[in-house]
C-alpha cells in the first residue's frame, strides 16, 4: 500500500515539475523583453528542478542514490539563481535597460518611440 502511495506521489511531482519546465519555456518565448524572460525561466527552472528531483528521490527510496540526488538538487539550487543573476548583471552592464514598459530588447527600436 505504501509503495502505491509513493508511486502516485512521485508521479504527481514529476508531472508538476515537467509542467513547470514547459511553462518556463513558453514564458521564455512569449514574454516581451529580456529581463522578464530570464525571470520566468529562472523561477520555473528552479521549481521544476525541485519537483522532478524530489519525485525521482521518492522512486529511489532511502538509498545512496537519493542522497546523491539531494546533493545535485542543492548544487542546482545554488548555481541556477547565481547564473541568472550573472546573466542579468551582464545584460545591464552591456546596456539593456530594464524598462517597465518596454516591449523589445532592441535599443534602437526603443529610442525611436
Amino acid at each position: 500500500m505504501i509503495d502505491l502511495v509513493l508511486d502516485i506521489l512521485s508521479w504527481i511531482l514529476l508531472v508538476l515539475g515537467g509542467a513547470c519546465v514547459l511553462i518556463g519555456g513558453v514564458g521564455g518565448l512569449r514574454l516581451p523583453n529580456f529581463y522578464t524572460r530570464i525571470h520566468a525561466a529562472s523561477l520555473t527552472d528552479t521549481m521544476g528542478t525541485i519537483l522532478i528531483f524530489v519525485g525521482i528521490m521518492l522512486q529511489a527510496g532511502l538509498t545512496l542514490a537519493a542522497l546523491k540526488l539531494f546533493a545535485i538538487v542543492l548544487f542546482l539550487l545554488l548555481t541556477g539563481p547565481t547564473a541568472t543573476y550573472a546573466l542579468a548583471n551582464a545584460a545591464l552592464l552591456s546596456g539593456i535597460k530594464p524598462d517597465a514598459g518596454a516591449v523589445s530588447d532592441d535599443p534602437d527600436e526603443e529610442a525611436s518611440k
